[in-house]
């Protein structure tokens, strides 16, 4: 089982229960995945297991992987937490970028803009994981880059959704593009205040991937 296969499978798991199509609760089966994706049982408990991972669902002895539903206000705390993170981590690569930082920002920002280009919101998700990472990495602190890494994990499916809501594809890599500028001038407080921005949802974009949550 390849990579992109194995991802593929987790993510229309994924979005399943996003969509509410496995309800909070119900128990996953692991042969009957296997059978509606047509894949073995293996891949279908690798991907059981990270989404159990990031909270998804939680895997239990002898009833096996049950739906969570975290709710809006747990998703927003974890999102208002990560906007914090994030944003030390681009006031710090501000302050300590080196060449080889500078250019893998450089080379993500660019795939970033690939995808962002062709419309394709699955695959711009994928690039913009690895252009914040290389933020998280350009920041020079161990510590913060595991805590970062590990929210974003959490995050994952709700990151990956809200590039859904109409126009966040462009307005999502606009904002990347000063993000870049600020890093690159060195600027540590207003690349903070960008990603700040950026990551955290408020208002009308909360009540936007809310909303796309309960009608995929």
């Amino acid at each position: 089982m390849s990579e992109n296969v194995g991802r593929w499978l987790r993510d229309e798991i994924e979005n399943a229960i996003l969509s509410y199509e496995f309800a909070p609760g119900e128990r996953l089966d692991e042969t009957v995945l296997a059978n509606r994706f047509g894949v073995s049982r293996t891949p279908v408990r690798e991907a059981l297991m990270q989404l159990d991972a990031i909270g998804l669902i939680e895997i239990r002895p002898r009833r096996g992987a049950i739906v969570i539903d975290p709710g809006p206000h747990r998703i927003y705390e974890m999102f208002e937490v990560m906007a914090e993170l994030e944003g030390l981590a681009g006031s710090l690569a501000a302050r300590r970028l080196d060449k080889a930082s500078r250019e893998a920002i450089t080379a993500t920002h660019g795939r970033c803009e690939q995808s962002a280009g062709a419309g394709d919101s699955d695959a711009y998700y994928y690039d913009n994981e690895e252009f914040h990472k290389a933020i998280y990495a350009a920041s020079r602190s161990d510590f913060l880059e595991e805590q970062c890494v590990q929210l974003h994990r959490r995050l994952r499916p709700y990151r990956r959704l809200q590039l859904r809501v109409r126009n966040r594809l462009s307005t999502s890599f606009s904002e990347h593009c000063a993000i870049v500028d600020a890093i690159f001038a060195g600027n540590g407080d207003e690349a903070r205040r960008l990603l700040r921005t950026h990551v955290g949802i408020q208002g009308e974009r909360f009540s936007d991937l809310v909303a796309s949550m309960a009608t995929r």
